[in-house]
């Protein structure tokens, strides 16, 4: 059998979802999908609050939580609206951040380099 070669180890991630409805388990999707990305030994970059106000806007309906931008599907037409594109966004620039400032670290500390792991 073939090492595993782990090249999402120590990548940064998100998480974004879609679920039928307010109350069908957006907190639960986004939690459910970290084990996944700790499977893979990835790092879990939460939006938390970065999207400022628009976390708590309520003059349309909107999904997403500190855990990750999302949208409500209804029975599968509606599209996402406005603001939850932008909140999506957003979170991508977040992470995009984030990997940034780890690759940083990365050139600085020697020792996080993948060739330097010992896989």
């Amino acid at each position: 059998m073939m090492a595993s070669k782990q090249m999402l180890a120590s990548k940064p991630a998100g998480i974004f979802y879609a679920t039928s409805s307010q109350g069908s388990g957006q907190e639960t999707a986004a939690l459910t999908a970290i084990t996944q990305l700790a499977h893979h030994g990835m790092i879990f970059v939460p939006i938390v609050y970065t999207f400022g106000s628009g976390m708590f806007e309520m003059s349309e309906l909107k999904d997403g939580s500190p855990y990750g931008a999302g949208t409500y599907t209804g029975d599968g037409s509606r599209n996402p609206t406005g603001l939850e594109l932008q909140q999506a966004f957003n979170q991508g620039k977040h992470i995009v951040n984030i990997a940034k400032q780890l690759k940083e670290d990365i050139d600085i500390h020697q020792i996080f380099k993948l060739d330097n792991r010992g896989y």
